[in-house]
């Protein structure tokens, strides 16, 4: 049991923390307040030059090959300047390997590339609907084969980075009578597709520089040769892709925490009262423990589970675990230091409540802590 990492991943990890530190931590309060979006596009280019957008993809395809540890390094440090940036990286990143892993090869070299050098600012991963959230194989959107063509009709929820997108993976029944699960296939769309349209931006209560948006699609109308792996077998494809996400969502929460547990850390050692720094007070410094320790045991659960997908592993129970605990404790995480600093937490002046808005959904995309549960009691029995 090697726990020590490659200089690959130590190059990886300090590069993300000294972007997130130099280019995202000065743009993520202007982000909060609906502003900064072109600082914001400019620092995904960036990221992709130093190939954070295809971190677990082949070379051949302009990726960084990498690997999965890699990933959830660059993620959590990204998480720890800005999580909308974050998100926009694991998300884009997930869309890459899903390409890279189903899809034909002509796709891949037509797709991967510009993905991995920022040619599309981001990429999108439509599985969700408005009545599809935790139970994706009750979707609705359909696809219809026509000729040489396939038609969509239907509109996925909550797409993350849909604004932005150059590139959509969607997922549609193709077999209306097959059984729940067994007739979906998953379509590469194209953004300026006609007959794809994207909603506007939900007004959410955190990470409010990524764009999450309705996507519609009315008589959209795509080649056979947008068809994406086997027919009528996208589903496992989507279940497949999803347990990968989980590891970067977690890392990202992993590094919301660390940050709110940093600052709150260096506040508490200049905040003085009762003559003292309030560091001194027994009290605090057990809060500090518990919540440093609970973001150290998340950190090792995603190592694992990180470490199991890249050697070829069954990881599914392991990402499930660390996504569930990583960002359950990361909101405590982010609690517990906007505690520290009293009144201050509460202020907008200072990151605190930022970070606990932005940590609040990570409990829930990527399948919420129930359906982790669910995941893991599943394997267990």
């Amino acid at each position: 049991m090697n726990l020590n990492l490659s200089e690959e991943q130590q190059f990886i990890q300090q590069t993300a923390a000294d972007f997130a530190a130099k280019e995202l931590v000065p743009n993520a309060a202007k982000l909060d307040e609906g502003k900064g979006k072109e600082e914001f596009l400019a620092n995904l280019k960036q990221l992709a030059e130093l190939g954070f957008m295809g971190l677990n993809v082949k070379a051949d395809y302009g990726g960084s090959e990498a690997g999965t540890i890699a990933f959830s390094l660059a993620i959590t440090g990204l998480a720890r300047g800005c999580a909308s940036t974050a998100v926009t990286v694991s998300v884009t990143n997930m869309v890459a390997e899903v390409i890279q892993a189903v899809a034909s090869e002509e796709q891949k070299k037509n797709y991967l590339p510009k993905i991995c050098s920022g040619e599309y600012p981001a990429a999108g991963f439509c599985l969700t609907e408005a009545g599809a959230g935790s139970d994706p194989s009750g979707m609705k959107t359909s696809a219809v084969r026509d000729g040489d063509s396939w038609v969509l009709n239907g509109s996925k929820a909550y797409i993350t980075s849909g604004e932005y997108a150059g590139v959509f993976v969607v997922w549609a029944v193709t077999d209306k009578d097959a059984p729940r699960g067994k007739g979906i296939s998953c379509f590469l769309v194209e953004r300026d597709t006609a007959g794809l349209t994207v909603g506007r931006a939900e007004d959410k209560m955190g990470q409010k520089g990524s764009a999450t948006n309705p996507v519609y699609f009315d008589d959209c109308r795509v080649p056979a040769s947008a068809l994406m792996g086997t027919i009528n077998r996208g589903y496992q494809v989507a279940l497949g892709e999803l347990a990968g996400g989980r590891i970067g969502v977690g890392s990202l929460a992993l590094g919301l925490g660390e940050a709110a547990l940093d600052y709150a850390r260096d506040y508490a050692k200049e905040r003085r009262q009762f003559g003292q720094p309030i560091s001194n007070f027994q009290g605090l410094q057990w809060m500090l423990a518990d919540a440093y320790t609970e973001m150290e045991a998340a950190r090792l659960l995603l190592m694992q589970a990180a470490f199991t997908k890249e050697s070829g592993g069954d990881f599914g129970k392991q990402a499930s675990m660390a996504k569930l605990f990583a960002t359950e404790a990361a909101n405590r995480a982010c609690y517990t230091g906007l505690q520290i600093l009293g009144g201050h937490g509460y202020n907008r002046e200072y990151p605190l409540e930022r970070l606990a808005r932005d940590v609040r959904i990570t409990s829930i995309y990527e399948g919420t802590s129930e359906i982790q549960r669910m995941i893991i009691a599943r394997s267990i029995l």
